[in-house]
């Protein structure tokens, strides 16, 4: 099957960008609002029209700035803030003295703050604070004293911003945290792919060499001491081997990016297939199978890995009960999913074994078997009695897990 690379883009401070889009906007026609309604307190009214409409102009034509961290850059945000503080100091020259007295607002008014959270969502806490301190001097300077109601203004402003930074600083580190779990988990689920498949081609075909060479003697023995070492070999490294180094990187743009390697989609023949079909081909005189007179149809992927599954049930069966065990598969079609059970009249698999078996690299159940039917959003159930042969469970729901997250 083949793969491809699928790209996630997370950004947790993409819907904050957003918000100081409509921020802008909405304080821009908060000002000129204040504006109409105290406009007797105005001495040079024509002054403070000139600059609602570069403000207008400005903010309207910036707007494309303050969508995402790599449009909004340094020069753009150093532009902004001397927009907003020429607005602060040019209402002392515009308006009466009783408009400063009565604590009235300043030509931008609280369209100040958005130039001040635009830096705290580019570079953090330190870029607000660096924002912040210009803007709380310019409020001084225009009420000419620090009156309470300014005071209160410029540390609301200092701190909301400070804060709002620091919030966005820990976004992007639990981000950068998150993504590298999905690709470690991605990573891990492609090693786990990639050891059932060794284990069911490579790794039975050096173990025969191994059996054969040791039974013909000889030269044919020295090759199977040296498929065995390299069958355990391989073990070892399918058991442990290293994970791939993360890919995970940070584009200011679109937030953190993980790549992850998935299956493709087939191009043809992905739709449901018949079970029975590819269950058939294991029927034989030591296996038989025991299917509904109906299709029992499944994902063809499902069907594939549940018959793959099913594969290593029966080779289990023929490597530790003997070439003289029998076998019975028993396909099961419930509304829901599908069960097929795996039965065998071997001598069973004593206590601990299958943990033991794992440590040693013999990932048989744990990978081939439990490991597929994890994958595919269903169960694997192994009893077994000392004696008395062992019974393997395969469940998958017809609608698969997988398919589900898709």
């Amino acid at each position: 099957m083949s793969k491809r690379e699928r790209v996630v883009r997370m950004s947790v401070e993409q819907p904050l960008w957003r918000a100081l889009t409509g921020y802008r906007v909405l304080t821009l026609l908060y000002a000129i609002g204040l504006f109409a309604s105290a406009y007797d307190d105005y001495d040079r009214a024509g002054v403070a029209i000139a600059y609602y409409a570069v403000l207008t102009v400005w903010t309207l034509a910036t707007l494309p700035r303050v969508q995402s961290a790599a449009a909004c850059t340094k020069r753009f945000l150093a532009v902004d803030l001397a927009v907003a503080l020429t607005g602060i100091l040019l209402t002392p020259w515009v308006v009466t003295q009783g408009h400063i007295d009565r604590g009235g607002p300043t030509l931008p008014s609280i369209w100040t703050a958005g130039s001040v959270l635009a830096y705290a969502l580019k570079g953090g806490w330190r870029w607000a604070a660096f924002a912040s301190t210009p803007v709380a001097v310019a409020n001084l300077v225009e009420r000419g004293r620090p009156a309470r109601d300014t005071v209160h203004s410029v540390v609301l402003v200092w701190v909301a911003s400070i804060a709002i930074g620091y919030v966005v600083e820990v976004a992007r580190a639990s981000e950068r945290t998150l993504a590298r779990a999905l690709e470690i988990e991605a990573a891990t689920r492609e090693r786990e792919r990639l050891a059932r498949d060794i284990h069911d081609g490579v790794l039975q075909v050096l173990a025969m060499v191994q059996r054969r060479g040791t039974v013909l003697g000889g030269d044919a023995a020295e090759l199977g001491r040296l498929a065995g070492e390299q069958e355990v070999a391989l073990r070892t490294l399918v058991s442990g081997g290293l994970l791939p180094l993360s890919r995970v990187s940070e584009d200011e743009s679109q937030g953190a990016v993980v790549r992850l390697v998935e299956e493709a989609e087939e191009p043809d023949g992905s739709g449901p297939v018949d079970l029975r079909a590819l269950l058939a081909r294991y029927a034989g005189s030591r296996v038989s199978l025991a299917e509904p007179g109906a299709p029992v149809e499944l994902p063809a992927a499902a069907a594939r890995e549940l018959a793959a599954a099913v594969g290593a049930a029966l080779d289990n069966v023929r490597r530790h009960a003997g070439d003289g065990a029998r076998a019975w598969i028993l396909v099961e079609d419930a509304p829901g999913e599908v069960v097929v059970t795996v039965r065998d009249d071997g001598p069973g698999i004593p206590e601990g074994r299958l943990a033991q078996a794992e440590g040693e690299g013999r990932l048989g159940v744990a990978q081939s078997i439990r490991g597929r039917l994890r994958d595919l959003g269903g169960s694997a159930e192994l009893v077994s009695v000392p004696g008395q042969g062992t019974e393997v469970e395969l469940t998958v729901p017809k609608v698969s897990g997988k398919a589900e997250r898709r």
